[in-house]
């Protein structure tokens, strides 16, 4: 395959080269989404918007985010609940039948997801099954809200590291981890804890698949995701292990679901779907978050678009490159350029305090369709006004574009 072929099968596939709905979109135009990505990941940074909204509106643009919300943490007869977190891609959504695929990573996870959680877990060797009963008695709630229940209500020890999670809370997010407890419903992001046997439903808990014929649907589930990708593109989807992928893509050989391809420049060998398109070109634009399904694996980013990317949030201010929180721009198949985002909600704003053409592409012909892509951006947002600020070479053009 020549790149270009590998790019616009890679855009198919993530829902790219889909005509955008030409009605106001539904609760089933937003999982159609999931349909192309199979996860929305999750993070607490909501400098723009939080980042398991941002791939659906890169997609079918704006929509009611209350769409996503009810499909992964509301639930009734009539609607049942479609999406669920647990740890596919880091912290993610996925679809509640995929729950159990994860199975053998909840028995990995049993003593713990990290060294500190087993640690808490060794110190505390009854709070487990205290934070059990509490919620077998209560029902969905916090960690602070089991705290209470348990009379632990009290400070944290300053020297502890990280996020400074309580006892309890680290014991929450083990039993997450080892598939006993998950998240029925967040409330302003804050996870509620139910027993999985309440929230999952019965068919999907009583299904056990050992840990090969899961590890290949994953696998199965990431090339179609990826349309085209080599072994460590298809690990990474599930952040899956070689010794696991390289069994489970020698079985989809064998059984005609993927096709070994060379692609031009590539030092691995690829796998094509066998039910991926190359469609013969990829039009329109799109924002993408950092954490976009497209681009999360940045080694696979470099090769498809030749673009370099690194998230900075955690480099100190004065040492970054383009910026806090950035967006790289999708133009007609290419990635043409990035801006860093902000939205300043209060003032009814959204700040693009730099703007940054890749080389080989025009300042004027990106900041024309980037322009459009903030103003819809803005006004999903629900904010008033794009404001460009100084920093990058597209931001005069940007500027211009705006005003």
């Amino acid at each position: 395959m020549t790149l270009a072929a590998a790019r616009r099968t890679a855009l198919a596939a993530q829902g790219f080269a889909a005509a955008r709905p030409s009605g106001t979109p539904t609760r089933r135009t937003v999982m159609k989404v999931l349909d192309s990505t199979r996860l929305l990941q999750l993070d607490s940074v909501s400098a723009v918007v939080r980042a398991h909204y941002a791939p659906v509106f890169s997609r079918i643009g704006a929509y009611d985010r209350t769409l996503l919300d009810e499909a992964a943490w509301g639930h009734s007869a009539r609607r049942p609940r479609q999406l669920i977190e647990y740890w596919a891609h880091e912290a993610a959504l996925i679809p509640v039948g995929d729950w159990s695929l994860m199975r053998w990573r909840m028995e990995q996870y049993r003593h713990g997801r990290w060294n500190g959680m087993r640690q808490t877990l060794e110190r505390n060797p009854a709070l487990a099954d205290d934070v059990l009963g509490v919620l077998k008695e209560f029902g969905p709630s916090t960690a602070g809200e089991v705290e209470k229940h348990l009379e632990l209500d009290r400070p944290r020890a300053k020297e502890q590291w990280g996020w400074n999670y309580s006892d309890t809370k680290v014991v929450c997010e083990a039993l997450f981890a080892a598939g006993e407890l998950t998240v029925p419903k967040r409330v302003g992001f804050q996870r509620h804890y139910d027993l999985a046997a309440n929230v999952i439903p019965a068919e999907v808990l009583s299904h056990e698949p050992d840990e090969a014929d899961a590890v290949r649907e994953l696998v199965r589930r990431a090339a179609r995701a990826h349309g085209v990708g080599t072994e460590t593109d298809l690990r990474d989807y599930y952040r899956l292990k070689r010794t696991q992928t390289e069994p489970a893509i020698a079985d989809l050989l064998d059984s005609g679901e993927l096709q070994q391809v060379t692609v031009e420049g590539w030092d691995k060998p690829a796998y094509l779907h066998a039910e991926a398109r190359t469609p013969r070109r990829v039009t329109g634009a799109a924002l993408l978050c950092p954490f976009d399904p497209l681009i999360f694996f940045r080694d696979r980013t470099e090769r498809l678009f030749d673009f370099h990317y690194r998230i900075e949030i955690y480099t100190p201010e004065h040492k970054r490159v383009h910026g806090y929180y950035v967006f790289p721009f999708l133009l007609d198949g290419q990635l043409v350029g990035r801006v860093d985002l902000r939205a300043e909600r209060a003032g009814g704003r959204l700040l693009v305090p730099g703007a940054f053409t890749e080389p080989g592409h025009q300042p004027k012909r990106v900041a024309g369709a980037l322009a459009g892509a903030l103003r819809e951006m803005a006004d999903w947002l629900e904010l008033d006004t794009v404001e460009v600020g100084e920093k990058g070479d597209l931001a005069p053009a940007l500027r211009r574009e705006i005003a």
